[in-house]
């Protein structure tokens, strides 16, 4: 039986009407077995509680919430895109559907005008009436067979880096990174760099440049400024470079990727003869190697004061340290344009060298809490205050 039409060259696409549709659900029952025992690992600031919010999804990366409380999910792995429901409002997601599949490391998603826009490495598809076509019907997804529109295929096939985050920015463009296609080079154009384009992919341009790997993006809730992380360079030691927030008000800034790592550290094979100066510093210097990934204003009103528009980022923790370290959720206090502390929030997944999880992104809920996606063990978590 095969719950997808499976198009060439397109991906595989909606469940179908008919007797097989429930075929296309995982029950929560049917994911990787969790110990509510290993929440209790998890620190946070007084008064914050932490709840498992889905589970059984493979690969869990980034996160998009729907305003009819459905949650995408894309596995970069998997190949696939899920949608997560919370049908009795309980604080858990009893569904978990999939809506797309064979798709080329799909990491970034994102909605617009009811429309689901997935990101593979050199390709964006549009999903269109994503929200009316997932319904609940006789305890089933009743999800018709509709084929994607192909937005663009005009970004470098490249996997080294080559998935993407993508989002919608305040001037309604769609924002696509190009990640550099290596550890340390000087590939040129259109690599390292955030581009935009419109939502039907035309008048694609460069936004920022000097972006080694970003995998996460947002907008501050007033200036509509851009925030973004940035995965520093490897095989410069344990404690050399700092990954990075950056800051980019403006379009046309170069944030000194492949010359510059954490603002002044020299590159050792591209820094020679260039200046520091020319090239925009991070807000602020994170740890080294800690991979930051998804991060997302706190908008809501269930966290206390304090945490109004402050950054919350998923650190994913590093891979080739000595020590590992990251592996959790951080908060960066801003004063106007300037980071002021940047300290955990949530903390051990990381149990002394013992992973059990990895943040990768965060995401805003209706009633205030956030949701934080774990791709290591395929969960998304839900964080609130009581």
């Amino acid at each position: 039986m095969r719950c997808f039409n499976h198009l060439p060259g397109r991906p595989s696409v909606w469940p179908v009407f008919g007797n097989h549709a429930n075929d296309c659900r995982c029950s929560v029952e049917d994911g990787p077995a969790f110990a509510d025992s290993s929440l209790a690992n998890i620190e946070l600031p007084d008064g914050f509680r932490i709840a498992l919010y889905a589970d059984g999804i493979p690969n869990a990366r980034m996160l998009v919430m729907a305003g009819d409380g459905t949650l995408y999910i894309s596995s970069r792995h998997e190949g696939s895109v899920y949608a997560a429901r919370d049908l009795d409002e309980d604080g858990f997601a009893e569904t978990v559907d999939t809506l797309a599949t064979d798709l080329n490391m799909p990491n970034g998603i994102a909605l617009r005008d009811g429309a689901l826009y997935v990101a593979e490495v050199d390709k964006v598809w549009r999903y269109d009436n994503v929200l009316s076509r997932l319904s609940e019907s006789g305890g089933g997804p009743s999800l018709t067979a509709a084929d994607p529109v192909l937005i663009t295929d005009s970004f470098p096939s490249d996997t080294h880096h080559g998935w993407k985050f993508i989002a919608f920015g305040p001037d309604d463009k769609l924002y696509v990174p190009v990640g550099a296609p290596c550890n340390i080079c000087e590939p040129g154009e259109p690599y390292a760099s955030i581009m935009r384009m419109n939502p039907d992919g035309t008048e694609l341009e460069t936004f920022a440049s000097g972006v080694r790997n970003t995998v996460g993006f947002t907008w501050h809730p007033e200036t509509n400024e851009m925030w973004f992380t940035d995965n520093g360079r490897d095989m410069m030691g344990d404690d050399l470079p700092p990954c990075e927030l950056n800051h980019a008000p403006v379009a046309g800034m170069h944030f000194g990727y492949p010359y510059f790592h954490g603002g002044d550290v020299v590159d050792p094979e591209f820094g020679e003869g260039k200046s520091a100066d020319d090239y925009v510093f991070p807000a602020q210097n994170l740890g080294p190697h800690v991979a930051p990934l998804g991060l997302d204003f706190y908008t809501a009103t269930n966290f206390p004061e304090q945490y109004r528009n402050q950054i919350l980022v998923a650190e994913h923790g590093s891979w080739n340290r000595s020590n590992k370290i990251g592996y959790r959720v951080m908060l960066a206090t801003l004063d106007g344009e300037s980071v002021t502390s940047y300290e955990p929030f949530a903390t051990g997944w990381l149990q002394g060298e013992t992973t059990w999880g990895r943040p990768v992104d965060i995401e805003l809920m209706q009633d205030g809490s956030v949701l934080v996606s774990d791709d290591w063990g395929g969960r998304v978590y839900r964080i609130w205050h009581e």
